[in-house]
């Protein structure tokens, strides 16, 4: 097992519903080098601090953490590596709008444009008045169009592959209506998608996992222009919209060109929370996406790690 620090500071927030731990100091020595690098280390060396910020008796699975790295960019307000209740995640989209707000609120940036350095690229931002921040995300784009999935229970699923910074299977399937009150439902049907892919080899680019599922909807709200339930990779749902999620719905809508460049799209989550996505296009098949959501600040604390205590690296020990 990896040393642990007894002393972690966090700062802990949420957006649009759905929460992220900012680790402002006592998180591991990374060392030098590309944030994709450091990523790799943490994951190698470091999964037990890993599992301490998130899993119980400290944390809570829907937890999505966010470890502050020195950048090798000057230009950066700040590295980060996001993770969560399973692993490390690529790049989030609700947890980069928490880490701004963060930022902020230890007086470490204003109002403004500015960076983070992440491990599937830079991310710049803007943080304006009233918590609000717009995050440009990573290129997104769709890679396969009306895959159709054959999954015993469910029948035929047909949807779409697409990158937002994740890999997403997103699909109009539901088998019921996109509510608080059906989350467990959604859960079930979305890990028996997420099983389906996994066992018959569907991957996005370059083999890589597909590892969210996201299912759409029209919205409740007069207003908006769709509903989401996103499974992320532990299991659990988002209660944001996800902003990862919307870059690659923004992805699919631009590569369908059912949605004009520079048009604001609403996306409302299975909780009622909205992010506004607009998106420029690189070429004919790459877009880099904003995304505008809200977050706050709701704790400040100090995470302590006894060495005789038999969870300190979370509920699942050492020994998962």
């Amino acid at each position: 097992m990896s040393q642990l620090n007894t002393n972690v500071r966090v700062i802990d927030s949420h957006t649009e519903g759905e929460p992220t731990r900012v680790i402002i100091q006592g998180g591991p020595d990374l060392g030098e080098g590309s944030m994709r690098a450091k990523a790799d280390r943490f994951e190698k060396l470091f999964d037990d601090f890993r599992k301490s910020m998130i899993l119980e008796p400290r944390g809570s699975d829907i937890l999505v953490g966010a470890l502050l790295c020195p950048s090798s960019n000057p230009d950066c307000a700040s590295g980060v590596i996001f993770f969560n209740n399973v692993g490390l995640l690529g790049m989030c989209g609700h947890g980069t709008i928490g880490v701004a707000v963060t930022l902020a609120h230890i007086g470490h940036i204003r109002e403004g444009n500015h960076r983070l350095d992440t491990p599937v690229g830079e991310v710049s931002f803007e943080l304006k008045e009233g918590n609000c921040v717009t995050i440009e995300n990573v290129p997104s784009w769709r890679a396969k169009k009306d895959v159709t999935l054959d999954i015993d229970e469910l029948g035929e699923v047909k949807g779409d592959i697409a990158w937002g910074g994740n890999w997403f299977f997103l699909t109009a399937f539901c088998p019921c209506p996109l509510i608080n009150e059906n989350t467990e439902e959604l859960q079930r049907t979305a890990m028996k998608i997420r099983r389906h892919l996994d066992k018959h080899g569907i991957t996005g680019d370059n083999g890589e996992a597909i590892d969210h599922i996201e299912m759409f909807s029209a919205p409740v709200a007069r207003d908006a222009h769709s509903r989401n339930f996103v499974l992320c990779p532990g299991g659990v749902y988002d209660r944001s919209p996800c902003g990862t999620g919307t870059s690659a719905k923004l992805a699919c809508l631009a590569a369908d060109k059912a949605w004009e460049s520079g048009h604001t799209w609403i996306q409302e989550s299975v909780i009622g929370s909205r992010f506004e996505g607009t998106y420029k296009r690189i070429d004919d098949r790459r877009i880099i996406p904003s995304i505008t959501g809200t977050a706050y600040v709701y704790g400040e604390t100090n995470l302590l790690h006894s060495p005789d205590d038999p969870f300190k690296a979370g509920r699942y020990g050492s020994d998962e």
